[in-house]
């Protein structure tokens, strides 16, 4: 009799201290950030070859992360090209790309959350038959909206690549849900 007591005293402690760990985990994230998440965006990416000639494309992506504290979050994206343009007749394609983030994040009590990215990113495109992949600091800027407790859009700019030929930045709307 007296092992089942304790063992009832102890889960009923263990599960106490999970929710008590998990009320205060939320509360942590005023602005409804927090915890794991995933996401979907579609990006309107502005492929500029030197001054000379700039393609409008456009991308999917998905991204998955963590907020290791109320300020810090790590994230994973990965994309690919959904929307091709044409200059002087040539077709120009973002294919894919891929990378890892770290975003930091100006908690506070509105449902609108100010964010920074920085990260890297590798890159594959084609201008016509020609294609290449290269990686590259990237760097960015957005605000998260809360809509409910889970769930939230956002809206961000990326630099994505930048080198002495070629520059990729884009404009994203996106949604996320929060675990």
């Amino acid at each position: 009799m007296n092992i089942k007591k304790n063992v009832f005293i102890a889960t009923v402690a263990t599960a106490g201290m999970a929710f008590a760990g998990t009320a205060a985990a939320q509360d942590m994230y005023k602005s409804g950030m927090g915890g794991l998440y995933a996401g979907l965006n579609y990006t309107f990416m502005d492929v500029d070859f030197d001054g000379i000639a700039s393609a409008d494309v456009g991308t999917l992506s998905g991204k998955v992360g963590v907020m290791a504290n109320e300020f810090l979050g790590i994230e994973a994206r990965a994309g690919f090209g959904v929307d091709d343009d044409r200059i002087a007749g040539t077709k120009v394609e973002l294919d894919s790309f891929f990378g890892g983030y770290a975003t930091i994040n100006m908690v506070n009590e509105s449902p609108v959350t100010p964010y920074a990215v920085l990260g890297f990113t590798r890159v594959e495109a084609s201008l016509g038959s020609v294609s290449d992949d290269d990686s590259d600091l990237s760097y960015g800027a957005g605000l998260n909206f809360k809509f409910a407790q889970n769930l939230s859009g956002n809206v961000e700019y990326m630099r994505y690549y930048d080198d002495s030929d070629i520059t990729i930045d884009g404009i994203g709307l996106g949604v996320q849900v929060n675990f």
